[in-house]
């Protein structure tokens, strides 16, 4: 009997929300991963929480009229470059590409930078507001909280270091962290932790609802307190059996990397990764609440006990219990290189790389690999990861050949929603048509 991938995932704690594929909420609760139910893959990728978008194409289009969008002045629709095709590509829409981020901001989001390449060409684009007090244009080389993109970098570390024989994917996670785990926990290997079929149920956060999350947004939940509640709690099923993404298997993951290394996550994950790939303007703030550098703020829409709705300012937001699963502040720039670099095996070599293009086979309906996710579209296979803080949605996809990638961040007003950002679904389909 084949085992069965589970449909909700709970997640891996934290005062901020969620970061996974599936737009996640930010509770002890569960929440939805996509579903084989969904009838096309864009809609599957919708649910994944694709939210940003592809980037370029020269175009100034006026902001159409809203009457639920913020109170700030809509700024020019798009600032693109134009697209570039390859020689008997499919090329890109670059029209319907710059229709996608018309009228921002709007009631779904202030701001929306997106960046589309590959062998079949680029478009690069950005439309809406910095904030919504200046009414000033975003900026498309703002960095942004990239939510549960992180694990993509988490997942290339650990595989980086079982390349170099420091970590055996086969080997219990409890051998390199003993005691981490209570009893009550069978043998956990490094690899069900990649590909979230562990078992260890999510860990404990600061709210369960925004109100309450956003009250303690400047107050401190370690890893270490994260993985501690899990553990408490038992194992959800036997290690193997299940697929349920889950951020608190990426936290684990997280202390295994500073066990091996000797120094701090940031540390390893930056120089096994980020300097690798050339992504200079990506870093992970732990406990500093700010972003720094160039950014856009980000807002969520709370409603009013009278009734009407309100855009609070979630910029500043303490992620340090997101750890490896989900900390890392980055660019659409940055994100790209990082898809192309690792495809291309000059981070992670192939037959370690060849994990994060694997799911669990003896799961039916298991999408989740090392670090990525995959689905299908039009007769092509995506490997991609999003990501969701209050304030913030990021993707980051591409085909395994690199002929189509994609990168987006938009400042969703509901980032946490389970229904896909409108302004990231429009996106999503001008970008994988």
């Amino acid at each position: 009997m084949r085992a069965r991938r589970r449909t909700t995932a709970g997640t891996a704690t934290g005062t901020t929300g969620t970061t996974g594929t599936s737009r996640l909420t930010a509770t002890r609760t569960r929440t939805r991963t996509l579903t084989t139910r969904r009838t096309t893959a864009v809609t599957a990728a919708l649910v994944l929480g694709l939210v940003a978008g592809p980037l370029t194409t020269p175009a100034f289009a006026s902001p159409a009229s809203n009457p639920t969008a913020p109170s700030a002045p809509a700024a020019p629709a798009t600032q693109a470059t134009p697209a570039a095709s390859a020689p008997g590509a499919r090329g890109l829409d670059a029209k319907a590409l710059s229709a996608a981020l018309d009228g921002l901001p709007d009631r779904d989001a202030t701001a929306a930078l997106v960046r589309v390449g590959g062998t079949d060409g680029s478009w690069h684009g950005s439309a809406g507001v910095h904030d919504l007090a200046s009414s000033r244009p975003a900026d498309p080389d703002a960095r942004f909280r990239a939510g549960s993109v992180t694990k993509v970098v988490t997942a290339a570390a650990v595989l980086k270091l079982a390349a170099r024989g420091e970590v055996d994917l086969n080997r219990p996670v409890q051998h390199y962290l003993p005691g981490l785990l209570g009893r009550d926990f069978r043998p956990i290997t490094v690899r069900q932790l990649l590909n979230h079929t562990s078992g260890i149920p999510a860990g404990d956060s600061l709210g369960t609802t925004f109100e309450e999350l956003y009250e303690h947004r400047y107050e401190t939940l370690t890893p270490q307190e994260v993985v501690a509640s899990a553990a408490a709690k038992g194992p959800q099923f036997r290690p193997g059996c299940e697929q349920q993404y889950l951020n608190i298997n990426y936290t684990v993951l997280g202390l295994l990397i500073e066990k091996v290394t000797g120094r701090s996550y940031a540390e390893a994950a930056t120089e096994l990764v980020l300097a690798p790939a050339g992504m200079r303007d990506t870093y992970f703030p732990g406990t500093d609440p700010r972003i720094r550098g160039p950014h856009n703020h980000g807002y969520q829409r709370v409603e009013k006990a009278d009734g009407t709705t309100e855009l609070v300012d979630v910029t500043e937001w303490n992620q340090a219990d997101r750890f490896a699963a989900g900390d890392m502040i980055s660019t659409t720039a940055d994100l790209e290189r990082l898809l192309t670099s690792l495809f291309r095996g000059r981070i992670v070599p192939q037959p370690q790389l060849r994990e994060m293009f694997t799911v669990p086979a003896h799961i039916e309906g298991a999408t989740y690999s090392a670090g990525l996710q995959r689905f299908e579209y039009a007769g092509k296979v995506y490997w991609l990861k999003t990501g969701g803080r209050y304030g913030y949605n990021a993707v980051a996809a591409g085909t395994r050949n690199l002929s189509r990638t994609l990168v987006h961040s938009v400042n969703s007003t509901d980032a946490k929603a389970e229904d896909m950002n409108p302004v990231a679904q429009r996106i999503a389909m001008a970008a994988l048509k």
